[in-house]
């Protein structure tokens, strides 16, 4: 159990301005949620300092030192959302680069294996062509299969949109709208195109064969040789409206060519605080998130910037990475191998299929711990905590952040 007197110095830490709330209230409400691992649900929102997780987690870990980071991150997350305070994020903003050719990409950026903005690039016509009108016109009356969604934020996981077909001069007009007069759901839903081979099961998206017209006003960055290109995605959003954070497994280049869009990155490190479900992350509010509901996604690095007209996002494969439209926005996606092709899944056309030995240790590790079913609970949690272990000493590098 745990005393009062111990949590007595987190209170401390807390108190830096005068406050109404009593201390022993305080006291009482913060041992209970310690106590039973439940937040309190009722404070006084009269405290007035925000503490930083890690001011936190070092104070509590010097007055509780056997209670779990986990169960002292819930017990603060909910304490401060109870007494009214705003979570904050630390933000990092992702570095910028001009004028980079494909010598200093390899030999400065590449290596780092971290995302940049590549800004005055050279991409041929598109940023000035790219109109409604222009790609309506020049992308004609072809059927395109596109995401429609009730909601700003598409769930992937829950599967918040519906499938629609619409041809792609009607899908642009649409798009570029704040409200439609037709719509699937309702006058403020919101359309993601996100182009698909000509046989989605056999084919990978590529902008050069799906739009050719369109194609012929954009050059792609000449970072990685021909050989290894994998796709080029063509990408249209409606304003406002967010992806789902996920990861690839190739790396890949975003090229904004009209509009203005928010991207927020994770890095690879950080996978275990984004409570992943395949390659996707659970926490669908990066800005407000649930801290009840994902407590460690408070420890998550996050990586930012905004892309304009123009601006190139290099982002590393295993990236973790969420964007908002802030406008109608026009993008294309271009993935590349950069792996020698047998470690990738053949059958993979959106490049976001793990590599195939990742997918076999993953088969392999779900038999084993299946073998642990037969394990009395006692048991199998120990030599679940030792299989974790021996992953660590094993499998993880020091040479990444």
């Amino acid at each position: 159990m745990v005393r009062k007197k111990k949590v007595l110095p987190l209170l401390d830490h807390l108190h830096t301005s005068p406050v109404t709330t009593s201390k022993r209230t305080l006291t009482d409400m913060a041992v209970k949620g310690l106590n039973n691992k439940v937040p309190p649900r009722c404070l006084d929102p009269d405290i007035t300092r925000i503490c930083s997780i890690k001011d936190i987690l070092v104070t509590f870990k010097c007055t509780l030192p056997a209670a779990s980071t986990t169960t002292l991150l819930t017990c603060w997350n909910n304490l401060t959302c109870a007494a009214g305070m705003e979570f904050r994020h630390t933000r990092i903003p992702v570095p910028e680069y001009s004028d980079v050719d494909k010598h200093r990409f390899l030999q400065e950026i590449y290596s780092a294996r971290k995302p940049v903005v590549l800004k005055n690039l050279n991409l041929g016509s598109c940023k000035t062509k790219w109109t409604v009108d222009y790609m309506s016109k020049k992308g004609g009356g072809r059927e395109v299969k596109i995401h429609v969604s009730e909601e700003p934020q598409m769930d992937f996981i829950q599967k918040n949109f519906i499938y629609r077909s619409l041809p792609f001069d009607v899908f642009v007009h649409r798009a570029a709208e704040n409200k439609h007069k037709e719509f699937f759901i309702s006058e403020e839903e919101k359309y993601y195109l996100r182009s698909l081979g000509e046989d989605p099961r056999k084919d990978v998206a590529d902008i050069s064969k799906q739009f050719p017209e369109l194609a012929e006003d954009i050059q792609v960055p000449e970072f990685f040789e021909k050989d290894q290109f994998f796709s080029s995605v063509f990408r249209i959003s409606s304003p406002g409206l967010q992806l789902w954070t996920h990861y690839d497994v190739m790396d890949n280049v975003l090229i904004q060519v009209t509009g203005t869009k928010r991207v927020v990155l994770y890095s690879p490190r950080d996978a275990p605080y984004l409570y992943l479900s395949g390659d996707k992350s659970e926490v669908l509010d990066v800005d407000t998130p649930d801290l009840v509901k994902y407590p460690l996604f408070a420890q998550a690095r996050r990586y930012e910037c905004t892309l304009h007209a123009g601006d190139v996002l290099f982002i590393p494969a295993l990236w973790f990475h969420n964007t908002v439209a802030e406008e109608f926005g026009v993008g294309v996606n271009v993935f590349w191998k950069h792996l020698p092709s047998e470690y990738y899944d053949k059958t993979d056309t959106y490049g976001n299929k793990d590599p195939t030995a990742a997918s076999r240790a993953v088969q392999i590790l779900d038999r084993s711990l299946k073998t642990l079913d037969e394990l009395p609970e006692e048991y199998k949690d120990f030599y679940a905590r030792k299989m974790v272990l021996r992953i660590q000493n094993k499998a993880y590098s020091t040479n990444f952040e």
